[in-house]
């Protein structure tokens, strides 16, 4: 039964994508793309948490995401002394199917990280509660809380497939595809995570308001 699954599993998820990429095509013939946010305009302080420096993203790992806009920097909360990194990366289009976030559940382990905890959790903020996913993962003596989460002006979504859909429905409705992968990392000193899950948390919180203004509406 189990390689059976895994036939299943390998025969579908490529159908699936090359569905979605005819229907994309066929659907946007006159795309509306919005055009790029300007990163100068990036939000470099929201609630008590301020830039405190730049993460320079190297050039083959940019031509490998491929987006239109990246921000990697990290924040620091005042008065404690709560750190946070924060990678944006935003795709103005994905009518061609070569160009879409890169989900950390793949990126992560192929760099090296374990995972050992993936789940769920809902953030109240200022502007509505947000489902994001959490990716704890560790490598040697580091260990990480990650929340992720797939993010337009129109919504967040946490899981993979959904966010497909949402591709494919914004196309047939908008004419629209752009979406932006939002990562927050942050460091654990311990097997609870719980510190760093509540750091992350309230980041993300903070965040999110303040990106979705920032993104194209």
């Amino acid at each position: 039964m189990p390689d059976i699954t895994r036939r299943f599993s390998s025969f579908c998820v490529p159908v699936v994508l090359a569905a979605q990429m005819v229907v994309i095509h066929f659907a946007i013939a006159a795309e509306s793309a919005p055009p790029p946010p300007a990163s100068a305009n990036f939000p470099a302080a929201f609630g008590s948490w301020k830039v405190f420096r730049q993460d320079p993203i190297d050039s083959e790992t940019a031509r490998e995401l491929k987006a239109d806009l990246l921000v990697s920097q990290s924040y620091l909360k005042a008065p404690t002394p709560s750190f946070a990194s924060l990678l944006v990366a935003w795709y103005q289009s994905q009518r061609d199917g070569t160009r879409q976030p890169h989900s950390p559940k793949v990126c992560l382990p192929g760099a090296g990280w374990t995972p050992r905890i993936a789940d769920e959790v809902t953030l109240e903020t200022a502007a509505g509660d947000i489902t994001v996913n959490r990716y704890v993962v560790d490598q040697g003596l580091q260990r990480a809380v990650v929340l992720y989460w797939y993010q337009s002006s129109r919504r967040v979504v946490a899981g993979e497939w959904a966010a497909k859909f949402w591709v494919v429905a914004d196309s047939l409705r908008l004419k629209r595809t752009d979406t932006a992968l939002v990562r927050v990392v942050t460091w654990s000193t311990n097997e609870t995570d719980q510190a760093a899950t509540l750091s992350a948390a309230g980041f993300a919180r903070n965040l999110y308001p303040a990106l979705r203004e920032y993104l194209p509406q």
